[in-house]
Formats: C-alpha cells, structure tokens, sequence
C-alpha cells in the first residue's frame, strides 16, 4: 500500500485498485456477451479490448487513482507480461510465422521512418506559427523531443540514453515524458480498434492477409484437435510452466543485464544493460523452445486463454498511465506530439497500402517502436494469440536501432529548433 500523504488520489491501496481492475475487466465481458441487438452494435464499434483499456485510464483521468504511486503496472509488466508471452509462444507454430514473408520488418522499419521525419515536421511547423515555444540551452524543445524519438523507436532504454546525450532539462523532458505516455497510449488505443476490426481495415488497405491467416486457422486448428476440458493437474501445470519460466527469465536477465553492463559498457545504447529487455527476450526464447516439446500440448488445456488473461490485466494497468486530463496542463506541447504521431501513421498507412500488408502488419510493426517491448506482443496478441512472438521480436529490432535512430532524429531537430 502506498503512502497516503503522497498522493491526493482517492484510492491509494493497490488491492483495491486490482479489485476495481477485475470488476472492469469483469463487467466489460459480461456486457459483451449479452444478447442484445443494441449492445451488441456498441461493441462491433467499440470492442471490448478497447473498453478495457480506456476504461481504466478515467480513474487516473479523475483522480481515482494515481499510476505514479501505484506497483500495478510493475507487477503486471514484470511478472504477468513474460508469463503471457510463454503461455502464448508455447503453442505457437513458429515455422508457419516465420513465414509471414518480409512485409513485416518493411512495416516496422516504415514505422521507424516515421517517427524521424515526423520529428523536424512538427518542430519545423511550431518555428513557423509558435517560435517563442522552442526555448534555448538544456530547456530548448527540441532536447525533450529527442527523448521521445528513443522512446518511440525502441523504449525507456533508449530514452535515458538520449536524456544523457543531448542534455534536455529536467522541465522540459517531464513536459514531454507526459506527451510520449498520453500520445503513445491513444495510437495504441486506436491499434486496438484496428485488430478487433482487421477484415474491414484490410479490406480498405486492399491487403493480401493469406499469410497472417494461415498462421491463425493453424493455431486455432490445433487447440481444436487438442482442446479438452482442463483438469486441475492441467491448470497447475500451465501456472508452473508459465512463473517457473518468468522465475528463470528474471534470473538469467538479472546476470546478462549486469555481465553486459560491467564488461560492455559501450553497448548500454543497445539496451544490452537493461533487465527488462533480457527479460522480455529469454521469455519468448523459453516459449519458442516449448513450442518443439510436448509442452505445445498445453494449447489444448487453455495456456493460451491463461496467457491471454495475463495480457488483460497488463492492457488495464497500461490504461491507468493515460492521465487525459493532462492534456489540459500543456495543450499545445500535446499538439506538438500529435502532429508528430500523425506523420507517423500518415506513413504506415501509406506504405501498408502500397504495399497491400495486412493491418497486422501495419498495427505491430508501428507499436514495436512506439509501444516497445510491453506494447507490440499485447497488439500482437490483439490480432490473434499466436501471433505474439512477432511483436516480441520487432520490439528487440527496436531496442536495437532506438538509440541510433533517436540520435540522429535529435540532430536533424537540433538544425530546426536552434537553442
């Protein structure tokens, strides 16, 4: 529990917070269900994922509960989110992904494009219509929006490498931590939107989708052919499986971590010194190893149901870091931040048309930079459970090229924005 004279939120305790979580969770599933012509609309426009996602945030949104005090997202993202994504890649059918063909990476990399051009767009716009807003020395905009590169290129990793590099003040890079969470969280709520609605999104990219297709009827023909009612034997053994490996995860990221960091200091720009890049990557190599075991077998029992449990509750807890009223505090910084997203998937969306890539692609392949590690395997899952490793694997690509990408975005800025 939290320090009550900390915070002026309403509810400080984190039980009771994960008790509200469920009963949203609890509710949002229960109204779905219901067989009403009415509500059954509402949810083909709002889908459910995304309700349990925006949901949680009006609690932060309206003082109800504050994200910075809470641990929720911290259990969530340490503990429940490798667990998911060894329950999910387990039963993955990893030959038939690796199949997904090249579009994949070009999504990714677009994605990656977008967030450099839209960089010096935005700034370059604000020096035309609000020059007095580009400020000058450690305080100068420019500095906080090179952070933001990093992060939206690969993760936090990176950021705190770009805060090191370029210099930016402490005012100016908190104003812009809260333009990536609040700007990063409604893109990612609108990629929720797209992979409960990909038929009709695919149908308007005129995309080939055979391939994503291909891997979802495999995997959904497989717990077909295994399904069976799950035993308690069957139940205790998915948990097992699923923390005995977050356990060995966290204990080989913990020495990785510390080995690179001490031996290749050089490298910490690649995030090889970060334990939460470690951890999300000897997870999904632990799951993608089960896959070729007969632990696969445990599709049938429901580890992918587990798993996709496991990423709900990860979905709320992300949801309660989306403060919207703070957009009120820094209105034009947030329009700043918009117009940069906007250039973003101006571009995806471009290029995913042109190149007729599924709304997979175009959806995991933007999250890999702007969600990173704990947003691209959730979108990933979005669209179907097994395809979660694909988003893993474009997160660590983003690990790899964020700081370098940022780096040079910062640059490219710095020309603009002067100070």
């Amino acid at each position: 529990m939290t320090d009550p004279a900390e915070t002026t939120a309403l509810i400080t305790n984190d039980a009771v917070v994960l008790g509200v979580l469920a009963a949203i969770l609890g509710g949002v599933f229960w109204a779905s269900s219901l067989q009403n012509k009415a509500v059954q609309r509402f949810f083909s426009i709002i889908p459910a994922l995304l309700l349990c996602y925006f949901l949680p945030s009006l609690l932060t949104t309206f003082g109800v509960v504050d994200p910075e005090q809470s641990k929720l997202y911290f259990v969530a993202s340490r503990y429940l989110l490798p667990a998911a994504l060894v329950l999910l890649t387990l039963s993955a059918d990893l030959p038939a992904t690796m199949r997904l063909g090249p579009k994949a990476l070009i999504m990714f990399f677009t994605g990656t494009l977008g967030v450099m051009i839209g960089g010096p767009v935005a700034i370059w716009l604000t020096s035309l219509m609000a020059p007095d807003l580009l400020g000058s020395g450690p305080e100068a905009i420019w500095r906080g929006m090179a952070t933001v590169a990093g992060s939206w290129i690969g993760g936090s990793a990176n950021q705190a490498a770009l805060y090191e590099i370029f210099g930016a003040g402490p005012d100016v890079f908190s104003i812009w931590i809260a333009v990536d969470v609040i700007v990063a969280n409604i893109w990612m709520a609108v990629v929720l939107w797209i992979a409960a609605n990909q038929t009709r999104v695919d149908r308007w990219l005129k995309a080939d989708s055979s391939a994503v297709d291909a891997v979802r009827e495999r995997a959904e023909a497989y717990e077909q052919a295994h399904a069976r009612i799950p035993t308690l034997k069957d139940l205790i053994i998915i948990l097992g499986v699923g923390f005995g490996a977050v356990g060995l995860s966290h204990f080989a990221a913990d020495i990785l971590s510390t080995w690179f960091g001490e031996t290749y200091p050089g490298l910490d720009q690649l995030s090889l010194n970060s334990s939460f890049f470690w951890l999300v990557l000897v997870a999904t190599v632990i799951g993608v190893a089960l896959s070729f075991t007969p632990a696969r077998k445990l599709q049938g029992a429901g580890a992918a149901k587990i798993g996709s449990v496991f990423v709900y509750v990860l979905v709320a807890c992300v949801g309660l870091n989306m403060n919207i009223g703070a957009i009120l505090d820094s209105p034009v910084y947030f329009l700043i931040g918009g117009v940069w997203m906007l250039v973003h998937v101006l571009l995806v969306f471009t290029v995913a048309r042109l190149i007729k890539a599924p709304s997979f692609f175009l959806g995991v392949g933007s999250m890999a930079n702007i969600g990173g590690a704990a947003s691209a395997p959730v979108a990933a899952a979005a669209f179907h459970p097994s395809l979660a490793p694909v988003g893993v694997l474009l997160a660590v690509l983003g690990y790899i090229v964020g700081t370098a990408a940022g780096w040079a975005t910062g640059l490219m800025m710095a020309q603009i924005g002067g100070g």
